[in-house]
């Protein structure tokens, strides 16, 4: 018998082998392969969700990590975005050694991301008593320039957890005009700096004195207790603007002004219209 008919019956006793589904990931054909797992948002979301539910963010980060490594990216999620989230959770299980790992192949990967990895990397090099890396990671987003005010954020919050209220504020005022620029402001005019406060709440030399005075990036002054900044404040919140991520935005610059002792000011009455 011709070896090709016995090798057509020895093919047909075999099973088919079928792509099979795997819940939130993504199947395709790559080459002689019949499934091939691709990365997927709703997988990930659905992992951390479980472990938000059950604590487990070891299992979650141990899972993320495999799928990083393991599946292919595609336009809608990298292997850059699938590592920092791995990341996140290897640093809500308190690993922050993993989380640095990731977070370094997040970048070395030079994918999209919903963030920049770098301000986690930092937060994990903190946690790891390296903070003089970290902190040259927080001065390069600084070269790179200030123009995402949810980078702004995160840097304002890393800051916070490091105990650096002037730098956090400063971050904080930034992302506040990011969201709030000059031809946003209801056609109101740019504040000058007064020559000399008239009720200064805080002696010269001090750091409340410092966050008082120093003028943000933006070419404004910081938003604090004058009567020059708070001219400057909309009436109305711009309809473009998230409201969400301003809020959160300006509930934290509000936190970290009562923490230093300074008096409410036109930015933190804002939070009144939301």
């Amino acid at each position: 018998m011709p070896l090709s008919v016995l090798a057509g019956r020895h093919r047909a006793r075999l099973p088919l082998l079928q792509a099979r589904s795997l819940p939130g990931i993504t199947t395709g054909l790559e080459g002689y392969f019949r499934t091939v797992a691709q990365l997927s948002r709703e997988e990930f979301d659905a992992i951390e969700f479980g472990a938000a539910r059950t604590g487990d963010h070891r299992g979650a980060a141990l899972r993320m990590s495999r799928l990083a490594a393991t599946c292919i990216q595609t336009g809608e999620m990298s292997h850059a975005e699938a590592h920092l989230r791995a990341g996140e959770q290897w640093l809500l299980a308190d690993d922050p050694a993993a989380a640095a790992n990731g977070f370094r192949r997040a970048l070395a990967d030079g994918g999209g991301t919903f963030v920049d990895a770098r301000v986690s990397l930092a937060r994990a090099l903190f946690l790891l008593g390296e903070p003089d890396e970290a902190r040259g990671l927080i001065r390069q987003l600084e070269a790179d320039g200030r123009r995402d005010p949810r980078l702004c954020d995160l840097v304002a919050e890393l800051l916070v957890e490091q105990s650096d209220l002037i730098g956090a504020l400063d971050w904080a005022n930034t992302g506040v005009e990011l969201y709030l620029p000059l031809d946003a402001r209801t056609g109101l005019p740019v504040p000058a700096a007064p020559s000399a406060p008239s009720a200064p709440s805080a002696s010269v030399g001090t750091p409340v004195a410092a966050a008082q005075s120093a003028p943000a990036p933006g070419g404004t002054l910081n938003a604090c207790a004058t009567d020059a900044t708070e001219a400057a404040v909309p009436r109305q919140v711009p309809p473009t603007v998230d409201r969400a991520e301003l809020r959160m935005l300006l509930s934290l610059r509000y936190r970290i002004r009562n923490d230093l002792g300074l008096a409410e000011d036109g930015y933190d009455k804002l939070l009144d219209e939301f």
